[in-house]
């Protein structure tokens, strides 16, 4: 947030500052709130700002709405972090529900990313989970460490981005889950492309879209997907992907549906969330099978 955005006058042009960005007697003056004030906030040093502050802070650095609920998490992060040890079970009849969901792509994904379930069709489209190891079974490590997931994508960068925001502003909820750490480790680790954009520390938040695909059976499909929460499970999401009527990526869908058939596909499978790692897995970076 430069100066000149956040409308103080006098500093166009201006080439003495030692910043990019705004100062922090310049947040707290926007903020109206005292210097040290925003110095022990900026610290950590203040463990219960108000709202108020907060909204004030939201309008200065002029944030999106997943991004306003990201620095509310960062500013109580002890008020979620009993939930992290919970084991994460997807409900039969939500499994039954994707299953019959023949003509479209399903699949929920709850903490960390992890997939939960999926219907046939959307592991002919993305991967089959059900071969991973259970620790695997998690849609951003899928993104990063799998080469098919880049050919999969056409605008594979672009997902990739939004994926690593989608993590960054999970973890402001749950800051002390030891399985995201270690995911977070292990991307950091084998993938430049992750670590440079954990280190931006965007947010972002799935809600409805489009994404370009290729599949090497049926070649380009051009996907609309819907992001919606589950009731009674505020950490597990459902995607359903959709096609335009009547568009060759329409066509291309029906195919892979029948090309998905004649493999053989198992049909949707439910899994339970990873474990929280023990303390020798975490020592050691490498995963243990669930189930």
């Amino acid at each position: 947030m430069t100066p000149e955005a956040a409308g103080l006058p006098g500093h166009a042009g201006h080439t003495g500052r030692r910043v990019r960005g705004l100062r922090r007697e310049e947040v707290a003056q926007l903020a109206g709130v005292s210097v040290d004030y925003y110095t022990r906030l900026e610290q950590g040093r203040h463990s219960s700002p108000s709202e108020a502050v907060l909204d004030a802070l939201g309008r200065v650095f002029q944030l999106d709405a997943a991004a306003r609920a990201h620095l509310a998490d960062l500013a109580r992060p002890a008020r979620r972090r009993s939930a992290q040890v919970t084991p994460q079970r997807v409900r039969p009849a939500l499994q039954q529900m994707i299953a019959s969901m023949v003509d479209h792509p399903a699949f929920i994904v709850g903490r960390r990313t992890d997939v939960l379930a999926s219907n046939t069709l959307a592991r002919a489209l993305l991967t089959d989970w059900t071969r991973l190891p259970p620790r695997h079974r998690n849609y951003t490590r899928w993104v990063f460490l799998d080469p098919a997931a880049r050919d999969a994508f056409a605008n594979w960068s672009t997902v990739a981005a939004e994926v690593v925001g989608t993590l960054r502003l999970y973890a402001g909820r749950f800051p002390d889950d030891p399985w995201l750490n270690e995911l977070v480790g292990e991307l950091t680790i084998k993938s430049p492309e992750f670590r440079t954009w954990w280190n931006g520390h965007r947010v972002h938040e799935r809600t409805h879209g489009t994404k370009h695909m290729r599949h090497p059976a049926v070649g380009e499909i051009t996907i609309r997907y819907e992001a919606l929460a589950l009731p009674g499970d505020p950490d597990q999401t459902l995607f359903i992907y959709t096609t335009d009527p009547g568009s060759p990526s329409h066509d291309n869908l029906r195919l892979l549906a029948l090309w998905a058939t004649q493999q053989g596909s198992p049909g949707t499978t439910g899994t339970t969330a990873p474990p929280t790692p023990t303390c020798a897995s975490r020592d050691t970076g490498r995963s243990t099978d669930a189930g």
